[in-house]
């Protein structure tokens, strides 16, 4: 069945950078809104950024200037590039996609930790 699927996680010293990725495994229609969310364990997961298909985007207050996200609408692929990454950045990073008549669907999760 159809699913996003991430990659780009992995282990960093704070200051550096990653870029994630998300794309669907299969066809489907065109995604309205895509975005990234996190999960530390012991926490809720959180929104950290989301674009729409027009463009328009929304941040996490504690990621704004560090992080962009982006998306090539052809391809329903979103991207996070991650800047300046902190130990609390740490997390499993979930891709999500909402279509316009309202179906989601989540990706199974990319880890980042960033740890000196």
């Amino acid at each position: 069945q159809v699913q996003l699927v991430e990659s780009g996680g992995g282990l960093v010293q704070p200051g550096e950078s990653l870029r994630l990725s998300c794309a669907p495994s299969g066809s489907i229609f065109t995604l309205y809104a895509m975005g990234w969310h996190r999960q530390a364990p012991g926490n809720q997961r959180e929104l950290v950024a989301r674009i729409t298909s027009r463009g328009s985007t929304n941040y996490a207050d504690s990621v704004k200037g560090r992080f962009t996200i982006s998306r090539d609408n052809a391809k329903n692929t979103v991207y996070l590039q991650m800047n300046s990454l902190k130990p609390e950045d740490t997390a499993v990073y979930y891709c999500r996609g909402t279509t316009a008549s309202g179906n989601e669907y989540w990706g199974q999760g990319t880890q980042v930790t960033v740890s000196s």
